[in-house]
């Protein structure tokens, strides 16, 4: 199939011109039309991009029989509506982190395209970076061994946003993340969250998430808005080796060593305990080859991927539901002093495709 899939972008903030330039310039999409409530944003999107269409409605974008997608990029607080509408328009959706603004709202998102045999895509843009891939790769294949720990860290001197706290701000990204690399996906049974306010601003500025993993490993994640340096830093810990992710060092992205502890287990009696003996693994350091590419760029080639071959996307709404899941735990946690609180398995949905005999 060769003909381009035509979609319009919705939303001209922040995130909206990236979302116009990948897809305005990608081989698998043509760029229709940018719609935003305030023409003269919607207009500066389009002009950038070369586009002369724009719109201040999106009930006549919807109505477009056109159209066959549209690119959500607007407050998670209208995530739902905008896609409930654009599904009922028979539109496949894609949109932006977190997928909704709460767990409720995001498992009816995926029911209607579930329903509909349409695909619904989180913009979850990390997974599609090649050091990402690549991370995923390599736990895939072994190289690690079994998951031991997951480390994430980011901060940054950053915008405190006016409508979320810092979790919901900036965690999705390392949730995601981790989901996505982590084999069967992000699915801590609890979480614990503790988190600051130290500027007054009436939400938490700086917080840390803690949540059990598979097999006794254990997954933290550190975000900040006051930090005065920025990091964006992930350490994954296996039973073989240790990957390092450092997304601020583009000659070096990612970085793999055979080093770590040994606990050697030995039979005394007949029953079975651990020597007191520690060893340790001092091996080599490599660094995998990447290709240079940008991530969203891929990200608007795997959405049309999916819709032309009736599957599901790789971040499909499924990983959306998973993050909002820990999300929605960490809330919890935070109202409760930062008790540990379980995790609300989301229901699970069988894929759009399966359900509903494929796309249209």
């Amino acid at each position: 199939m060769t003909t381009r899939l035509r979609i319009a972008v919705i939303g001209a903030g922040y995130w909206g011109p990236n979302l116009a330039r990948n897809f305005r310039g990608s081989p698998d999409w043509e760029l229709v039309t940018i719609c935003d409530l305030d023409a003269a944003r919607a207009r500066r999107v389009a002009d950038q991009v070369g586009l002369d269409r724009i719109d201040t409605d999106l009930a006549t974008v919807l109505a477009d029989s056109a159209i066959d997608a549209v690119a959500i990029a607007t407050p998670a607080r209208t995530h739902h509506d905008i896609a409930r509408a654009a599904l009922a328009a028979g539109k496949h959706v894609m949109v932006e982190k977190p997928l909704a603004d709460t767990g409720e709202r995001g498992q009816a998102m995926v029911a209607a395209a579930r329903e509909r045999g349409l695909v619904l895509m989180a913009d979850h843009t990390y997974c599609y970076t090649p050091a990402v891939l690549k991370m995923r790769e390599l736990i895939e294949e072994g190289t690690l061994g079994e998951i031991l720990y997951v480390d994430s860290t980011r901060i940054n001197l950053g915008l405190v946003q006016p409508d979320v706290d810092v979790f919901w701000d900036l965690a999705p990204h390392d949730l995601s993340i981790i989901d996505f690399i982590l084999p069967g996906g992000l699915r801590p049974t609890t979480v614990s969250a503790h988190g600051a306010d130290p500027l007054g601003a009436g939400k938490s500025c700086v917080g840390y998430l803690m949540m059990p993993l598979a097999g006794g490993a254990i997954a933290h994640v550190h975000v900040n808005w006051l930090s005065p340096t920025k990091i964006r830093q992930m350490i994954v810990g296996g039973t073989k080796r240790t990957l390092v992710w450092d997304d601020l060092n583009p000659q070096q992205r990612l970085s793999v060593y055979d080093r770590g502890v040994d606990l050697d287990l030995q039979a005394i009696d007949g029953a079975e305990r651990r020597d007191a003996t520690v060893s340790y693994r001092l091996g080599d350091t490599w660094s995998p080859a990447l290709p240079e590419r940008e991530a969203l760029g891929a990200m608007a080639q795997e959405f049309a991927g999916s819709i032309r071959e009736a599957r599901a996307p790789r971040t499909d709404g499924r990983a959306g539901l998973r993050v909002l899941s820990v999300l929605e735990a960490a809330s919890r946690s935070l109202a409760g002093g930062g008790a540990v609180t379980p995790v609300d398995e989301p229901i699970d949905l069988a894929t759009e495709f399966e359900l509903a005999g494929g796309a249209r």
